[in-house]
């Protein structure tokens, strides 16, 4: 495993544990206590994690995984789940996309589309996608999260609020029956605009976020509409997220 991979692999272990030790880290990844010390002293110096007696919690001031942690977790996964989402576009001529590295994959392969409007609180996506002269592109203001290149805060929610969307792809950081989550509260009330204007919403979702349970609530599962996946997740979790009335593609 490349130290890249394995430093994204220990930030998510320390968020969904809270607070984690050494052995337990240096066990997991098959390697030495000196090099788990080493990879969180560099999770520390980014404010990713904070070193405790033996181990490590996550920091005070985490709001989510940078971008470049992500991105290179789970790719061939987020192309196909980004590949069928493309699908479902159906004669949309307005849409609106949040950011994460599921989204951003579906953004990229937006390319041969002509015509779409796209509203989105996420700058790299919006740098992007306004290098197509077909697309008109709306990116909404506001205090740019590093972590995820999305604008977040008042500014943010009044200008998506100003927009009528037919469909919202959603990127989270939890997906459980209960609803959708991620860890930045301030982003989720972005997000959450979004859907709220969008006629129909998709959440994109790699199998890593299924059950998981993050800080803030997006939305509840019973009002999303679609829910894109891979293969990996568990099927009665599947179900369970079905028995709420969301439609469930595993690619």
């Amino acid at each position: 495993m490349h130290r890249k991979q394995r430093l994204s692999q220990i930030v998510s272990t320390i968020v969904e544990a809270g607070t984690i030790d050494v052995l337990t880290l240096a066990e997991q990844f098959s390697v030495s206590h000196a090099t788990i010390r080493r990879d969180l002293e560099v999770l520390e110096q980014q404010r990713l994690v904070s070193r405790t007696r033996g181990g490590a919690s996550t920091h005070a001031s985490f709001n989510d995984l940078p971008l470049t942690y992500k991105t290179a977790r789970d790719a061939g996964e987020k192309r196909r789940i980004a590949q069928q989402a493309l699908t479902l576009l159906d004669g949309a001529r307005v849409i609106g996309m949040t950011g994460g590295t599921t989204v951003t994959e579906f953004a990229r392969l937006l390319t041969g589309f002509e015509g779409l409007t796209i509203v989105t609180n996420a700058l790299n996506v919006a740098t992007h996608l306004v290098a197509n002269p077909q697309f008109r592109v709306f990116a909404a203001g506001g205090e740019v999260r590093s972590s995820s290149q999305e604008t977040v805060g008042p500014s943010a929610e009044t200008f998506l609020a100003s927009y009528n969307i037919d469909i919202a792809f959603i990127g989270v950081d939890g997906v459980h029956a209960t609803g959708c989550t991620t860890y930045d509260p301030v982003g989720a009330r972005v997000n959450s605009v979004l859907h709220q204007r969008a006629k129909t919403t998709i959440v994109l979702a790699d199998a890593t976020k299924i059950r998981r349970v993050a800080l803030a609530e997006v939305c509840p599962m019973s009002v999303v509409d679609v829910l894109i996946t891979d293969a990996r997740a568990p099927e009665d979790a599947l179900d369970e997220i079905r028995a709420q009335g969301c439609h469930v593609l595993a690619v």
